[in-house]
């Protein structure tokens, strides 16, 4: 059986070793650069680093850094214009960038842009220490190297981010599908799955320090596949049973789900046991045939209303989100319509929606014509973010009466004696706190609703 790694140090403690050298670390992006910044916590903790959450006690000032779109590369150079404003009063302070912009520009953040000290790719926190010792004589500091092997499996990441209730945990990382528009496979390199008994150690760690609630993490969990001589292979639906099955106290999430890969198998794994959320991110992109086939996405729109309806089949209670990009390459008026049509009839209770945004080296970059106007893919934009606003109204309308079973996450921040948790199904509820604390399971009827949260009250 192999062990985690583990580092003892908790938030309190790395905020308290006032002698050290202190590093502060900001982070950008999805939730796998929120696991892979407490993975880097973990292995500064035992280079004798501490953390602190002033930029400016900073000896290492990093940014994890997200490239899916251009703007959020853009917010990511404007923080290090703040850095660098702190490097001008202490020059001993040293800057680097990791995560996927660090893997998308590589030495042109040291040697161009002059912006930073070290640049560390996704596949590359291990060599860190060296890094930095490296930098601090003055030399370029670069490990962008990609792997086919690292998945971290052995390090337990330092929590530092967390509210104590819940916690992610990767399980695989990399993407095989290259569609059109997405540069992750490029900066996060091949899918490789993690060995099931280190994700089992690691969320049991978390069960052992009070944790109520883990996320599984991967680019495309459905395909998590751990194959070992000797042993049988564990898919993503077995993987989702033994984790559910170490605490039925734990509750269990996983993000995100890839359409075409998506098994009745891990539907009737998610129906089958309490504790696994009724929660799938679904991400559609478009509700338009032709257009799902220019991002590569391996299905088509029939497709992906049959694994809706199989959602609702397994689970009439599951709750879909989706991601939608308006204004693909060449998407006409027609096809704009499809996705509305589609997001009418699925019902989504939230979308991440999104103007498509033209990545360097990607497939839709070399061989696609970004020929959208703004000004329509905006409009476009508004129409779906309007639609979609009446629709999770709609469906939140429909919880009004119905009571759910909370984890609570913490105080409301508009009043003391107010709660706040989520359900089963992600959703958002305030309540009076009564005499629930933070860390309860706790039922809530729901009262009524805004756009965004659910609003109730305890009952017995």
């Amino acid at each position: 059986m192999i062990q985690a790694k583990k580092y003892t140090l908790d938030h309190e403690q790395l905020l308290k070793n006032n002698n050290q050298k202190k590093v502060y670390i900001e982070t950008y992006g999805c939730q796998m650069n929120v696991a892979d910044s407490e993975v880097v916590m973990s292995i500064l903790a035992e280079e004798g680093f501490s953390l602190t959450e002033t930029m400016e006690e900073g000896d290492l000032l990093l940014i994890n850094t997200c490239s899916i779109r251009d703007n959020a590369e853009q917010r990511v150079r404007g923080r290090l214009g703040e850095f660098r404003r702190v490097k001008q009063q202490k020059k001993s302070v040293m800057i680097g960038v990791i995560g996927c912009m660090a893997e998308r520009l590589k030495e042109q953040l040291v040697e161009q842009e002059k912006l930073v000290d070290l640049v560390v790719g996704p596949d590359a926190y291990r060599s860190l220490p060296q890094l930095i010792a490296q930098a601090d004589t003055g030399q370029k500091a670069i490990n962008v190297l990609l792997s086919r092997e690292e998945t971290y499996a052995e390090i337990s990441p330092v929590r530092y981010a967390s509210n104590g209730i819940s916690a992610f945990v990767s399980i695989m990382r990399g993407c095989d599908n290259m569609c059109s528009y997405c540069i992750v496979p490029f900066t996060r390199g091949r899918e490789r799955s993690r060995d099931p008994q280190t994700i089992l150690n690691e969320v049991q760690e978390l069960i052992d320090n009070g944790f109520k609630e883990v996320t599984l993490l991967g680019q495309n969990v459905d395909k998590y596949k751990w194959e070992k001589e000797g042993e049988e292979a564990v898919g993503f639906a077995k993987l989702l049973e033994m984790v559910a099955e170490l605490n039925q106290q734990m509750r269990v999430r996983f993000s995100t789900s890839y359409p075409q890969d998506m098994t009745d198998e891990v539907l009737k794994t998610m129906a089958s046991h309490h504790n696994i959320c009724k929660h799938i991110h679904f991400p559609a992109q478009s509700g338009n045939t032709r257009i799902l086939e220019l991002m590569r996405r391996g299905y088509t729109r029939e497709w992906y209303m049959s694994r809706v309806e199989a959602i609702r089949k397994h689970m009439p209670e599951c709750a879909i989100t989706t991601d939608i990009i308006s204004g693909f390459c060449s998407e006409s008026e027609a096809e704009h319509q499809d996705t509305l049509s589609l997001m009418e009839w699925a019902e989504f209770d939230l979308a991440f929606m999104f103007k498509y945004s033209e990545r360097p080296n990607t497939y839709a970059h070399r061989k696609l014509k970004d020929d959208v106007p703004e000004d329509v893919k905006s409009r476009r934009l508004t129409e779906i973010i309007d639609l979609q606003n009446k629709v999770s109204e709609n469906v939140k309308q429909k919880d009004i009466g119905q009571t759910f079973e909370v984890l609570v996450e913490g105080v409301s921040k508009k009043s003391e004696e107010q709660l706040h948790g989520r359900t089963s199904q992600n959703k958002t509820v305030v309540f009076p706190r009564k005499d629930a604390k933070i860390g309860d399971y706790v039922l809530v009827k729901v009262n009524s609703a805004t756009q965004a949260t659910l609003i109730g009250e305890i009952v017995e």
